[in-house]
């Protein structure tokens, strides 16, 4: 387990590092006003020697080689443009709560319901439950969200007289991203649920369960539900990682202060550090959360060896 461990880390680890030296690379190739305040008023020369102070003049691999050690010590550099000679690392904490208060909440919501949804489709396959439930899962996975998120922001301010955007001082205005958020996840979760124990009813062990006279509620909750449950612990710590992250077109379409309407504003304001050290952010709690979702694989499954090759028997 630990030389696993250690080999999936340094696999996550070298994929960050290229990953980061990439964007690093294609960020470089964009056009320089994203480094400078008055960019329209500097003359050629003052913006030559602005682009020296700030090391862009240096060979490439010396850029990054500085901009990888800034970061072993947590330091993303400053915002040219968003808010001038600001440290990002001061303006992205206090929108990444904002962002995991929607986030966890949102999981909150969708984890027990999404099971709840997938339990029920099972238990009622073929049956009005289990087409409804389908339904709803067809509906959200083929119909593109931004369709949908409009219809709960239209109408659920309309009908309930809910806030259409996030105002921070009234939580009311929380329920209506909360429910766009958490609609996917449901979806979701319901879907690999029901997926999952349907796999499982199907196994030999459970047809000679059944032949020994074992009680029906013992069979689906002792042996079908909780071994359906362990494939699904892969995707809680990448869904809770990336509730840091916060949604992007929702936050946009809310007003949120969060992370991910921050991404949208810095890209339009072409403020190349900030974007860099918000995909920076992104892309290791992605990474992370997948790392964290194979390792627990094997802590809550004993039948899971890291230690067997495969093709050994």
């Amino acid at each position: 387990m630990l030389k696993y461990s250690l080999m999936r880390l340094a696999r996550s680890v070298l994929t960050l590092v290229i990953l980061i030296t990439v964007i690093f690379i294609l960020l470089r190739q964009m056009p320089v006003e994203g480094y400078f305040t008055n960019f329209e008023k500097m003359s050629p020369t003052a913006i030559d020697v602005g682009l020296r102070k700030l090391g862009l003049k240096d060979p490439l691999h010396i850029q990054i080689g500085r901009y990888f050690l800034k970061l072993l010590q947590g330091d993303f550099g400053v915002s040219f443009r968003y808010r001038v000679n600001y440290p990002i690392a001061q303006l992205i904490w206090p929108k990444m709560l904002v962002s995991m208060k929607f986030g966890l909440t949102s999981m909150v919501l969708s984890l027990p319901l999404g099971m709840a949804l997938g339990v029920l489709m099972v238990r009622g396959k073929g049956r009005l439950a289990d087409k409804l439930g389908n339904a709803y899962i067809v509906f959200i996975e083929a119909v593109p969200n931004a369709v949908y998120f409009i219809f709960i922001q239209l109408y659920g301010s309309s009908w309930f007289d809910l806030s259409i955007l996030y105002k921070a001082e009234e939580w009311t205005s929380m329920i209506l991203p909360v429910i766009s958020l958490a609609l996917p996840s449901i979806s979701g979760y319901a879907m690999w649920l029901r997926r999952y124990m349907v796999d499982e009813m199907n196994k030999d062990y459970i047809k000679l369960a059944r032949a020994k006279g074992v009680p029906s509620s013992a069979i689906w909750f002792r042996h079908v539900f909780r071994n359906s449950v362990v494939p699904m612990v892969n995707l809680i710590p990448g869904s809770l990682l990336l509730t840091i992250s916060g949604s992007i077109y929702v936050e946009s379409l809310y007003s949120v202060p969060g992370m991910g309407g921050l991404l949208v504003d810095v890209i339009k304001r072409q403020d190349n550090y900030m974007v860099l050290a918000l995909i920076v952010i992104f892309s290791s709690l992605s990474i992370l959360g997948l790392l964290l979702g194979d390792l627990l694989m094997g802590v809550v499954d004993p039948r899971i060896s890291f230690a067997k090759k495969e093709g050994s028997r």
